[in-house]
């Protein structure tokens, strides 16, 4: 699994559906750079079982985002079409309607190839001269903070099966925002409010008082 924290964050052209319906053509996270962070995450499939628990929980906090002038995206490998027919699908029929935030249709897999979050790869068969897909045709549930110049500042893959913590997206949307503007570190289960660290010059770690 690659990492791409410290990296630019690669950039795509996808078809996408957003505002809960409408189609857009050549969706790029470049849209972002220099205004918005972006939390982008993969999920692997349209009409499953946690995916909508996980994507009706990032909608159910997608105020607290907006609030921290952050842009939630999804992206899975299912076609635009897929996504909108979802999208307009009621909740109590395993649908996901209501959800506003862009979702983007990786078809081709090449975005989750290029974030490494693909569960199987293309490999090429000797004896029948032709290419095949070793794996599973989908993308582990990975996460990205990308800050506003365009770098992935924290990632975290989950297996298909675990469902991830949208709380502790915010937190570290809420921990980068911190050290951009007060230069200072913060600990283990830090959160708005605790004390935060710097280091000193003898190298010693000290606890701040909260901002």
């Amino acid at each position: 699994m690659g990492v791409l924290v410290g990296k630019k964050a690669p950039l795509f052209e996808a078809d996408a559906v957003v505002n809960g319906g409408e189609f857009v053509e050549k969706f790029s996270l470049e849209q972002y750079i220099g205004k918005k962070y972006v939390v982008f995450f993969f999920y692997p499939l349209d009409f499953t079982f946690v995916c909508p628990t996980e994507i009706l929980a990032f909608q159910k906090k997608l105020h607290e985002f907006e609030k921290r002038d952050v842009a939630v995206v999804g992206c899975s490998v299912d076609s635009k079409h897929t996504h909108w027919a979802w999208l307009n699908t009621d909740v109590k029929n395993g649908g996901i309607k209501g959800v506003k935030y862009p979702l983007v249709s990786d078809l081709s897999k090449t975005i989750a190839m290029n974030f490494d979050v693909l569960a199987g790869e293309y490999d090429y068969d000797e004896e029948t001269d032709q290419t095949i897909f070793d794996g599973e045709a989908d993308a582990y549930r990975g996460l990205f903070l990308i800050d506003k110049h365009g770098v992935v500042r924290h990632q975290v893959v989950n297996d298909k099966p675990l469902g991830r913590n949208v709380d502790e997206a915010l937190r570290m949307v809420d921990a980068l925002q911190f050290n951009e503007e007060h230069g200072e570190v913060c600990p283990a289960d830090w959160k708005p409010g605790d004390d935060a660290m710097e280091e000193s010059h003898d190298g010693v770690a000290k606890y701040l008082s909260n901002h």
